[in-house]
């Protein structure tokens, strides 16, 4: 069924827009007349088509954040676990929706589930809105008969996911915040307050001191080059991006990420719990193992556990174990390799996988927390030592002048 942009006026006579599905334009305006409103401007969508594109553009204007999948698979698990069919279930969710780009898909999945594909098949259309790790488990649960069980997985997976990156995001925001106005208050000193003590020193033409030189030097730079700077910084990060986009390249930043003194432990732990808690989910949702491991490899945004994971992959696919491989590639914790040992053993590896997720989720909130009571006062130290460096080189001609004026 097409999509319809629209403008009406409600009974207040005031502005109103949207989205509505209807048969053709003509239709769309009556469904809006029974909703009570008198339609202005009624004009056929294909937005929802551009969400499979992976074009830049369509990518930044119909970007559906993860908290909204997150929220639509927690209400729809609500929904079909109350013994509505899928059909009106979405149904009911469109109605929710506000206008958005995921509710353009959601209308698409619908209509797509009406016409006789599976809803698998029907999200598999938008993987930009739903990844590979969405609709395998939507696959498996629907040919489990326990769709239900696995949306309310799903929903669980999804909210972790988004609750860690919302966490990581708020407690990195202060240092962020205090190293961009430590820059902002720096470049004030090199370009207004710097030039203004120069006129000073041209005046005495005395030699000046080595830093005060330095200082000068970057000032003047800063005021007059200052545009050179752009296509410089874009430059340097083209060749960056061209590089580490390599096969080499990507494998050698990945492999520094991991090492790095500060950020190398909390993204580990990070990798750690998401590959647990996505793999644990899979495989308890009915996803075979070696599929599983295929998904978790693809999405786990690291080369160098990427590889890890292929390792395993190609283990368990021999009859051996995942313990073995995991040990060997050196990317995870002893901790994690004997809980897996564990429950291959034991017959219960997701419940295990699922234990360590929880684990090093709280290991990454400490990781978090621990990284930004270091971070804080090493930047302001680093701050005051800039600027310090930048008023002493300042200051020491000038008691100079002072010092000669007042013999």
């Amino acid at each position: 069924m097409p999509v319809f942009d629209y403008k009406a006026l409600n009974s207040r006579g005031e502005q109103a827009s949207g989205i509505i599905d209807a048969d053709s334009a003509a239709d769309a305006r009556n469904r809006l007349r029974k909703r009570g409103l008198f339609p202005t401007e009624v004009t056929e969508s294909g937005e929802g088509d551009d969400l499979r594109s992976d074009v830049g553009a369509s990518r930044f204007f119909h970007r559906i954040k993860a908290s909204e999948v997150a929220i639509f698979t927690r209400q729809l698990a609500t929904l079909l676990d109350s013994g509505l069919p899928l059909v009106r279930a979405l149904t009911a969710l469109i109605d929710q929706l506000e206008r958005s780009s995921l509710k353009r898909v959601v209308i698409k999945v619908r209509d797509a589930v009406n016409s006789g594909l599976s809803f698998a098949e029907a999200l598999k259309r938008y993987p930009r809105a739903f990844p590979p790790i969405y609709t395998n488990m939507v696959q498996a649960g629907e040919a489990a008969g326990a769709l239900e069980v696995v949306m309310t997985r799903l929903a669980d997976l999804s909210e972790k996911n988004v609750k860690m990156r919302n966490h990581i995001r708020s407690v990195l925001m202060y240092p962020i915040l205090v190293a961009c106005i430590g820059f902002g208050v720096i470049i004030f000193l090199l370009v207004k307050v710097v030039p203004t003590i120069t006129s000073i020193f041209s005046e005495t033409r005395q030699a000046l001191p080595m830093p005060t030189v330095i200082l000068l030097t970057v000032s003047d730079f800063m005021r007059n080059y200052w545009w050179a700077l752009l296509p410089a910084v874009a430059g340097l990060y083209l060749i960056y991006y061209s590089w580490s986009r390599g096969k080499r390249g990507r494998a050698a930043v990945d492999r520094i990420k991991l090492r790095m003194p500060i950020f190398g432990q909390l993204l580990r732990k990070t990798a750690v719990a998401r590959l647990s808690r996505t793999l644990g989910t899979l495989m308890s949702s009915g996803v075979p193992v070696l599929q599983a491991l295929n998904i978790v490899r693809d999405t786990t945004g690291n080369r160098v556990i990427s590889n890890a994971i292929q390792e395993v992959h190609d283990s368990v696919k021999e009859g051996e174990s995942m313990a073995l491989p995991l040990e060997a590639s050196g990317v995870f914790p002893g901790m994690v390799v004997s809980m897996v040992d564990v429950g291959e053993e034991t017959g219960a590896l997701p419940e295990m996988l699922m234990k360590i997720a929880d684990n090093y989720d709280d290991e990454v909130d400490n990781a978090v927390e621990g990284m930004t009571s270091v971070l804080e006062p090493i930047m302001i130290v680093l701050l005051a030592i800039i600027i310090g460096t930048i008023v002493i080189a300042m200051f020491v001609p000038l008691i100079s002048i002072i010092g000669k004026l007042g013999q």
